[in-house]
């Protein structure tokens, strides 16, 4: 199932690329490791890999980053093209349609070019088949003709680097996955790294925000420098218009506020999810096709757009017959805490299939 790209565009803290992010995120993208901030375990280790492969004087093998979207992996796979002196493609999983498509891409690479596709993951799996021999054997096996006359034909390739980023490394198959000699996975920033990442945008795009500004952004960000960026941007405006053209912590806070994204980066949506299930369910547990009618939200566009970020941070579990509230979020919602009645009172009400 897909989901709308507007479920995207219309929320700030949706870590998606939209077309909005384009104009930003294409000049803020650092060109280095050295500018590259965070991710300092997978940025030490890569340093070595590039250093080691130039040394070599080979090209460097083949780099998965897998981890949640916004955080850089796009970025990552520029930064290594950068640091080794080679040429990038960049393509991704649902554009590659046809084998042709695959094969014109390969044939077209030089001695040690980087082939970088985006959501590899989502690879039909006949054109993932013709990456195995390129990838191991640096070779491209196509056959020509048809029925009895049809015969193989292979042809080298150059050595080449293929990067794939995926937000599902877990939907990667295990024959592809095996012939990555590099795996990184991005973690989600602390504030102080984001604040920091607020800062060196606000140079790049002549803002001027103050320290405590920066770390008000930063806190609101999902941990994620995209959310950050598109934070930046928007409050800019207030800054003009409700201040001095200066974004501090006061003019912050009231233009996130504005916005509805609450210290923890929730927004109204997510709030109204996780009300839902308090109000109408008790807690849980609930079932997805269950809770997207009571919201007004398609079951995919929950599952895929706001479950995550609520289970990353411990206010939303899901259990074998629907979606459960935890104590953290009501808490934070400010309403008392009682034990889930969904589980006994209503639970011939919510014994549902449609749980994924």
């Amino acid at each position: 199932m897909e989901y709308r790209e507007s479920d995207y565009e219309s929320r700030y803290t949706s870590t998606e690329y939209t077309e909005a992010d384009a104009d930003v995120e294409i000049s803020l993208r650092p060109k280095s490791l050295d500018e590259y901030i965070g991710q300092e375990k997978a940025k030490s280790n890569l340093d070595i890999y590039i250093q080691a492969a130039k040394m070599r004087e080979e090209a460097l093998d083949h780099v998965l980053l897998y981890g949640p979207p916004g955080l850089g992996k796009t970025t990552l796979a520029g930064i290594i093209a950068n640091e080794m002196g080679t040429n990038i493609r960049i393509t991704s999983g649902p554009a590659i349609e046809k084998q042709g498509d695959l094969a014109a891409i390969l044939t077209n690479l030089s001695k040690g070019d980087i082939l970088f596709i985006d959501e590899i993951h989502r690879l039909p799996r006949t054109i993932e088949e013709i990456l195995y021999p390129a990838m191991e054997d640096y070779a491209l096996d196509i056959i020509i003709g048809k029925g009895p006359s049809a015969r193989s034909i292979r042809l080298p390739l150059p050595h080449f680097t293929l990067i794939g980023a995926t937000t599902r490394a877990g939907q990667i198959t295990t024959p592809l996955r095996d012939r990555f000699g590099v795996v990184l996975k991005l973690e989600l920033y602390t504030s102080e790294e984001l604040a920091t990442i607020v800062k060196r945008s606000a140079s790049i795009l002549d803002i001027a925000v103050t320290e405590e500004g920066a770390f008000e952004i930063a806190s609101r960000s999902r941990g994620t420098p995209r959310i950050a960026n598109r934070l930046l941007k928007r409050l800019r405006d207030f800054a003009l218009v409700k201040g001095n053209g200066s974004i501090t912590s006061d003019i912050a806070k009231m233009a996130l506020d504005a916005l509805e994204i609450d210290p923890l980066g929730l927004d109204n949506t997510d709030r109204r999810i996780l009300r839902a299930i308090i109000t109408y369910y008790g807690g849980g547990p609930v079932g997805l096709e269950t809770l997207a009618a009571t919201t007004g939200e398609e079951a995919v566009t929950i599952e895929d757009v706001y479950e995550p970020y609520l289970m990353q941070i411990g206010f939303l579990t899901r259990t074998p017959r629907g979606r459960c509230v935890t104590k953290l979020a009501y808490d934070h919602l400010g309403i008392p805490y009682t034990e889930a009645k969904g589980a006994a009172g209503q639970a011939s009400f919510f014994d549902d299939t449609d749980e994924s």
